[in-house]
This record gives C-alpha cells, structure tokens and sequence, in this order.
C-alpha cells in the first residue's frame, strides 16, 4: 500500500497520524508511507523520529477575520494545493489520510483533482473546519468520539473509531507503586492528582498551582505535576521568592515534562488538565476522574466539547478558564478526593467512553477503501 499522510502543526495532529502509519507498516511491512506537513510545525521533528519521509508545502492556518495577514495566508495556502498535486503525482498513493488541521485542506483538494481516495480522522468532539470543508470529497470520516458524528452533516461515510493513543490502562503492581513514589519523594497513604496542561504547560493552571502550593493548600493530597519545559523555570523562581525549593516541597513533585505518562496517569486518583482529544482519549482509557480546564482559546472552543464527553457521563467535572481560582480549584479537588466511592464510580463512567482496538478499526476501515 502507498500511504501519504496529511498532519501538521501540534502533536495532538501528528502523533494520530504516525499511530496509524504504524499501524498499516506492522500490517503490511511493504507499505511506502510518507507526510505531508510544513516546515513550521512539530512534524519536522515528530515525523522523521518515528521513521517517515516528509514533504513540506506552505500551507497555514487562518481565522475568518478580514486583515492583509489573512489574506497573504490564504493565497500561500490555495496556492499549495499545486504543490500537493505535484508530491500526488510523484508518489502516485493509493490513499491520502489526513488527521484533521489546515494542512488537509489542500491535499485533500490536491487528492480529490487526482481521484485519489481521501480518509480523514477527527478526534475532536467539535469537528475543524477543514474536516467541515472536505467532508463531501471524503471517502470515509473516522470519529473520536460519537458526538461529532452530528456535526458534519455532509459526509458520505462516517464511522466511529476512536483516536490511537499509546497511553493505557496498566495494572501497577504494589511494589511498583511504591518505586515511583519513592521516585517522586511522595508518600503511600494520600490520594495523588496528576496536572499537566499539555505538552508545554497551561499558565493559568500553572499560576492556580503555584499559589496552592505556596499558601500550603495541599495537605489533604498530593501533586505530580507537568508545568511545561518553557514554564517550569518560572515555576521555580515564584516558589523561590516564597523560600520554596522545587526540588523540595512538601505533597508536591514539579517536573518540566512527563515522559511515563501511562504509569504516572495509571498512579494517580484523580487528573487536572486541559481537554485536547486525546488527552480526553487516554483519561477515558485508563479509567480517571478528571477535573477539566479547557484551553479558551481553541478553535472553535473544541476544548470545552471534548470535555463535555467525559462531563455528560458523570467522570469528569468541568471548569472554565475564566473562572478559575487558586481556591475554586482546590475546593473541587478536596471534595472529589474526600468522596472515594464517587471517585470509583466516576472511573467506571470513564472507562465506558473508551473504544477498543482503535488500531484495527481505523486499518480495517483504509482496508475497504483499498482492496
């Protein structure tokens, strides 16, 4: 099978991609699979890494307001659909998967003037406009979640997937546990919450964080929490001016970045966080309550929607942006940690939204398009 894959920008659109590049390459070892990206986004290093070709056209993102900006964006992006065209007509695919962002608008264009069969994958509860534009020349939509489905009225083919993740429900053994405590400088007996505001840290989670810790708040549970590479060091230096040591404090582990993600998430009693899809995806596959704080600011506010998922079936809670406070968020994770048979049944609810054998349905799905 010949493969060009159309993911740019965030990891939230990338990873999915090379997830399913990976899996059509263990099905098929043969497969001759390439990218389609920029030269901006996280795909010049995310794509190469995983073992990938890619190939850069100058695409962009735009909003819908009127400015010279905007409009330099979107000739530079239609005018890529030529520069798609002619990697199409190089590699000669036998199907073009893209997994939603701006990038797929002009390969799938590009794809649809060559006849070439077009997959696309949604993760996001609330579907982008790019998948909204190209749902007629899709073949088939593959959804994350069941509530998008409604969303894109004009599709020919629709067919709830899932979104691959490489995070899972694990069994952590007792000594195990106590290992990755002991890791962290953590104790055995209090509940622990898991905060992160994906891959570089969200500032005003940071900043609610930052004055429960200095104001001593969290003696009833324990943090482990991601600030981000870029804000881990401001972290640092407000905790200093309060005589605090990072490296040091009390229920509190502070690190830039998770790398075990699985095992931390598999640890933890209850996660604070942003709600990108598959941070939704991997909440609902490990069985977590969760306390959401959607990024404001997302396209089409497609944070809050995701949340809404894990919301509507009882797992998760949800506050906005604008709300949050150092004491609102430490009021909610008392009362959620206090109530530990709710706590269970909220996992139970969330490990209900997961799908199964994402991998394989996505594979088998391309499968019937390519015979």
């Amino acid at each position: 099978m010949k493969v060009i894959i159309a993911a740019a920008g965030t990891g939230g659109h990338i990873n999915p991609g090379i997830a399913i590049a990976n899996k059509i390459k263990k099905e098929e070892p043969n497969s001759e699979i390439i990218f389609i990206g920029t030269e901006r986004g996280l795909e010049n290093d995310l794509v190469p890494r995983a073992g990938y070709g890619l190939k850069t056209i100058q695409a962009y993102g735009f909003d819908r307001r009127i400015s010279f900006e905007n409009i330099k964006k979107m000739y530079k992006t239609f005018r890529s659909i030529g520069e798609a065209k002619k990697i199409i007509q190089e590699f000669k695919p036998d199907i073009i998967i893209g997994t939603g962002g701006y990038i797929c608008v002009p390969v799938g264009i590009a794809a649809s003037k060559k006849n070439i069969p077009i997959v696309l994958h949604e993760s996001n509860a609330f579907p982008g406009i790019a998948i909204k534009m190209l749902s007629k020349k899709a073949n088939t939509i593959l959804l994350g979640f069941e509530d998008a489905r409604s969303r894109i009225p004009n599709a020919k083919n629709i067919v709830v997937t899932g979104t691959p993740t490489k995070v899972k429900h694990i069994d952590i053994s007792q000594s195990k546990r106590l290992e990755l405590l002991k890791e962290m400088g953590l104790q055995e007996n209090l509940p622990i919450v898991l905060c992160f505001g994906g891959s570089q840290g969200a500032h005003s989670i940071n900043e609610s964080l930052t004055q429960i810790i200095t104001n001593q708040k969290n003696t009833n549970y324990q943090i482990i929490w991601a600030a981000g590479p870029a804000q881990y060091e401001e972290v640092k230096e407000k905790l200093k001016k309060q005589k605090m040591d990072i490296e040091n404090l009390k229920n509190t582990k502070i690190v830039p970045y998770i790398y075990n993600m699985e095992e931390i998430m598999n640890l933890a009693d209850l996660v604070v966080c942003r709600s990108g899809a598959m941070t939704i995806t991997e909440i609902s596959n490990v069985g977590k309550p969760a306390i959401f704080i959607p990024f404001p600011f997302a396209t089409e506010n497609h944070q809050e929607y995701n949340a809404k998922v894990l919301q509507k079936v009882g797992a998760a809670q949800i506050i906005l942006d604008k709300n949050l406070t150092a004491e609102l968020l430490n009021e909610t994770i008392e009362k959620m940690i206090e109530d530990k048979e709710k706590l269970k049944q909220m996992s139970e609810k969330a490990i209900k939204v997961s799908i199964p054998n994402v991998e394989d349905r996505i594979y088998n799905e391309i499968k019937k398009i390519v015979k």
